[in-house]
């Protein structure tokens, strides 16, 4: 379905961006449903998958802040910890984690690769300045960008950020469920009206006794076998 809101339907994927990632599709069609717009990874992504954000980088984490930033400034020079790849955080998020400054949160415009004074510019004006050498720089990127199928518990390295509703191809743009009633990938013993979680295999969600390890992922409405697709009301944490 496509609505005059937006330029890509929730049945297709693009090669083009269309909206902005994360941008919400709120239950637009009366069906219960919500979806948020998003990028495939390097990886295709099968029909009904639980998939996760894109892991955090040791390389954006604590990193040094390479110029001083005044109030107003619509850029930041970071000396990353590693290589950088050109616009790894575009559209995500970059934040002082200690020191002048800290506290305050910016959405990425965009940046060249790099690892040392690499310019990162801004859709926010800086709020308070930062001093160079002493306030450290934290960065992710955006939920939506990057998408990877999601992993068993021991192995999951990013929240969990949606379900994708077609197949989608590598790199491509689509709408990303994360919330109301959706088919998913079922592992282990469902039960009508529990709580569904990432589990075992990759992609699936299913029962856990431990629940205090993760957050759920939905509950489910009505059970199909073991690998098979059950319709679980989904409702990712953060949506």
């Amino acid at each position: 379905m496509k609505n005059a809101a937006f330029l890509q339907s929730i049945y297709k994927q693009s090669a083009a961006r269309m909206e902005e990632l994360d941008t919400i599709w709120p239950n637009m069609d009366g069906s219960g449903r919500y979806f948020a717009y998003a990028r495939a990874g390097a990886a295709s992504l099968a029909v009904g998958n639980l998939n996760t954000s894109v892991a955090p980088s040791a390389n954006a984490n604590d990193e040094t802040l390479a110029a001083s930033a005044v109030v107003g400034a619509t850029s930041l020079s970071v000396t990353f910890g590693g290589a950088v790849t050109a616009e790894a955080y575009k559209d995500g998020y970059i934040w002082a984690n200690d020191d002048t400054g800290e506290g305050t949160l910016y959405r990425v415009k965009g940046h060249a690769a790099g690892t040392t004074a690499v310019t990162v510019y801004l859709k926010d004006p800086v709020r308070i300045a930062m001093t160079a050498g002493a306030t450290t720089i934290s960065a992710i990127a955006n939920r939506q960008s990057g998408i990877i199928i999601g992993g068993a518990p021991g192995s999951i390295v990013a929240p969990a950020a949606g379900v994708n509703i077609i197949a989608v191809t590598a790199y491509n743009y689509f709408w990303h469920q994360v919330k109301g009633p959706c088919v998913v990938l079922g592992s282990g013993t469902l039960v009508i009206g529990d709580p569904v979680y990432p589990l075992t295999t990759a992609g699936a969600v299913g029962p856990m006794a431990n629940t205090g390890i993760l957050d759920p992922v939905g509950t489910c409405m009505s059970v199909n076998a073991t690998t098979e697709y059950s319709l679980i009301n989904l409702a990712i944490s953060g949506y």
